[in-house]
């Protein structure tokens, strides 16, 4: 504020003593406009001369005029120098008053503006770059509620299905009973949807809940074992069955836990870690998947000095949430956090759990070990599965990709798409540009294409000479 205040009083010195100038100008010409103003009608200007007498007046006003311009210029000139006199003392009373030289003061101003407009700029910056995130969020979701229509029915249609194959398409009619009483009861009870008439000898069991599934088919195969289909027996089997399978679920939790090395867990955590036995995600089992992840970490927090308790607990509950994320609402991670801090789990493994896919910030050395060992498990080769659509477009583009460029005569994917074999013509490419066309092709799969581990690029370039005897 001092320099503010010290440069606002320089301005206004140099201002005042403008204002004096100006006054000291005006001054100067006033005398000529009075003298205007006294003779309305201007200076009148002599007859031309009509004798030697004449011309001597006229002469000796112009000389008159002349001095009095040449005395008028003379004042002006004092005055103006003793203007500038004022002005130079009134800057260096300034300066000593606010103790800041004038052209310090421009400077500090310069940088007071500077500063303001980068802070403007800064500002600006800001706002644009909220702007775009924003506008990218929106585009984003729009492209994947596309992607999402075009991909979920396909793989629903993989995931969510259980096949019931039938010694003969004759069961399908006592399946359904009179009326379709038997296959109503099925539905009722199971909440599972029978697709009697798609498959020859099979029935298909259709539902996004795993282990809803799971007590269908073991309920259906029972009665076809028994033979007796009928409303009454269906009820009998089904909640004979469903008590075996809870016993079960519970059975595969303990065993995961103990095969994860993870002691002293909840009993109701341990029923929802053994139902993730019956889920799946890309083919990979996820209870098999969490006590993976669980061996990961626990190497991983070993190696850096953390908390490897935390972590492998953290690492084998982190997907719990998805054993109920279809009757409670949010993310499977948050929703798992919730289960672990119900359960008396500690805050520590719980902010783990929750942070794995990012739904809320790290904060601890084992969270982000679980993230890292969720991740490497996931990308093992051969962890996750690909439907045969994939796996066929996969393929396809590959051999496209690599077709596009000049001399290649056929190419082959093989190996599941591991390596692909490139042959060339050999009167179109010599052995320099098969090594280089290996190379150009494999940089643009890289570039161009996603899949898990590597993929070989194999050039072959071949010369036959041939001829006949006859």
């Amino acid at each position: 504020m001092d320099i503010i205040a010290a440069a606002a009083l320089i301005a206004v010195g140099i201002v005042g003593a403008a204002a004096v100038r100006a006054r000291a100008l005006g001054g100067a010409q006033r005398p000529p406009v009075a003298a205007a103003e006294q003779r309305p009608h201007s200076v009148e200007l002599p007859p031309p001369a009509t004798s030697n007498g004449g011309g001597r007046e006229h002469s000796a006003e112009l000389l008159r005029r002349e001095e009095d311009l040449q005395i008028r210029e003379a004042k002006l000139t004092k005055r103006l120098s003793e203007i500038d006199s004022q002005r130079q003392e009134l800057i260096v009373e300034l300066e000593r008053v606010s103790g800041v030289s004038a052209v310090r003061a421009k400077e500090q101003l310069v940088e007071q503006m500077e500063d303001a407009a980068r802070q403007d700029a800064a500002k600006r910056v800001r706002q644009i770059e909220d702007e775009t995130k924003r506008e990218a969020d929106r585009r984003v979701r729009n492209i994947l509620s596309v992607v999402m229509q075009r991909l979920a029915a396909g793989h629903a249609a993989e995931t969510t299905v259980s096949v019931v194959q039938l010694s003969s398409d004759d069961m399908k009619g006592r399946i359904i009973g009179r009326e379709g009483r038997n296959i109503r009861a099925l539905e009722t009870l199971t909440g599972v949807d029978f697709i009697i008439d798609d498959t020859p000898g099979a029935v298909v069991l259709s539902s996004f809940d795993g282990v809803r599934r799971e007590i269908a088919r073991m309920t259906l195969e029972r009665l076809l074992q028994d033979g007796r289909i009928h409303p009454a027996r269906i009820e009998e089997v089904y909640f004979l069955v469903k008590s075996d399978l809870e016993a079960h679920i519970v059975e595969v939790g303990e065993e995961g836990a103990i095969e994860a090395g993870v002691q002293g867990l909840h009993p109701e955590l341990v029923k929802y870690l053994g139902r993730l036995k019956f889920r799946t995600s890309y083919g990979q089992n996820v209870l098999a998947h969490s006590v993976e992840v669980s061996r990961l970490a626990a190497m991983m927090a070993s190696e850096l000095g953390a908390g490897a308790k935390t972590a492998r607990r953290a690492a084998l509950l982190h997907d719990i949430g998805k054993a109920v994320t279809h009757e409670v609402e949010g993310p499977h991670a948050l929703v798992g956090g919730d289960l672990a801090r119900r359960y008396g789990e500690s805050e520590a493994v719980a902010h783990a759990m929750e942070a794995h896919h990012n739904e809320v910030e790290p904060q601890t050395v084992e969270a982000v070990i679980v993230q890292a060992a969720d991740a490497l498990s996931g990308a093992r080769p051969g962890a996750r599965g690909e439907s045969l659509d994939q796996y066929v477009k996969r393929l396809r583009d590959l051999e496209e990709l690599a077709t596009r460029h000049k001399g290649v005569d056929r190419v082959y994917a093989m190996q599941a798409g591991r390596e692909i074999r490139v042959i060339v013509t050999p009167e179109e490419a010599d052995d320099a540009a098969a090594t280089l066309l290996s190379y150009e092709i494999a940089r643009e799969i890289e570039k161009q294409l996603e899949y898990p581990g590597q993929i070989k690029v194999t050039v072959i370039r071949e010369s036959r000479a041939v001829d006949y005897a006859r």
